[in-house]
């Protein structure tokens, strides 16, 4: 019963979000104009030597240009980014009557929470590997940079990069269905959401080198959960000794530490919200 019900409400959520192929082709484009004009305007590498120099190296952590050091911060974003919406969604359920229809059907609170953050996880995933997809396209147009891959990227690699993927969006989408199943209006869900996602993503190294850095944002970009997803694609697409200090399963199992304890604390909130009063 339990299973079947956690596959009836997860094909539920990825069926309604197939069914608005508007909001879909506005999620595509968000990041096709990230990379396509911040990515190509926002090019830091113009202001030091071109190429794969020790000074490119140093301060693009082992890629060969901004760009690709950009790309890769961009796949995390995205990831982050998708899993805003999904919070929003469970207000309007809970407007619409549905939620309020699910607490009284004998399905656990458990299982309502974790087909909404599966659902988002797929999603995530969908849209991180077409951000890296349309990075490695924008190499081969004339007139555009675009993400070069500098080692070659095995099955482990491969697999790396995805439980990166998973396991933050598994954490941030806990956390704003979590959210969403606390705050009732959507106005004050955004504006949540935007203290949380801004602070984190600015104080990453997503778009930014660390060495750009003051000493003290260096200590906290060094801690952000998407500075360790990341470091973790990073390091699989530009192999480079000399910035990274520990290898991507480190990374990935603080990740899976965080992200467990998300899935916990936000458990605990749902269940909690979702318990009649």
């Amino acid at each position: 019963m339990t299973l079947r019900a956690y596959r009836a409400l997860t094909v539920r959520e990825l069926k309604r979000w197939i069914r608005t192929p508007t909001a879909i082709a506005a999620s595509i484009m968000t990041p096709f104009f990230y990379l396509l004009l911040f990515g190509q305007a926002f090019n830091l590498g113009k202001l030091i030597p071109s190429g794969p120099t020790p000074e490119t190296l140093i301060a693009f952590q082992g890629a060969p240009d901004y760009y690709s050091y950009f790309s890769a911060g961009m796949v995390i974003f995205v990831v982050v980014f998708s899993t805003l919406f999904i919070g929003a969604n469970v207000i309007f359920d809970k407007r619409l009557g549905y939620v309020k229809k699910l607490t009284v059907a004998p399905v656990s609170r458990v299982v309502i929470l974790g087909a909404s953050v599966s659902a988002g996880v797929l999603r995530c995933l969908l849209f991180g590997g077409l951000v890296i997809a349309l990075a490695l396209g924008f190499a081969h147009l004339p007139g555009l940079a675009g993400l070069t891959v500098t080692a070659a990227i095995g099955p482990l690699g491969v697999a790396e990069i995805a439980v990166a993927m998973a396991l933050l969006a598994t954490a941030f989408t806990s956390l704003f269905v979590a959210l969403g199943y606390v705050l009732e209006q959507v106005e004050a869900y955004f504006a949540l959401v935007n203290l949380v996602n801004l602070p984190l993503l600015f104080s990453s190294t997503a778009i930014a080198p660390s060495t750009l850095m003051p000493d003290w944002l260096k200590t906290i970009a060094s801690g952000n959960p998407i500075t360790l997803a990341v470091n973790v694609l990073r390091e699989n697409l530009f192999p480079w000794s000399g910035y990274y200090p520990y290898p991507p399963e480190l990374y990935l199992g603080v990740l899976a530490a965080f992200a467990i304890a998300m899935v916990g604390l936000c458990t605990a909130v749902t269940v909690r919200a979702l318990n009649p009063r």
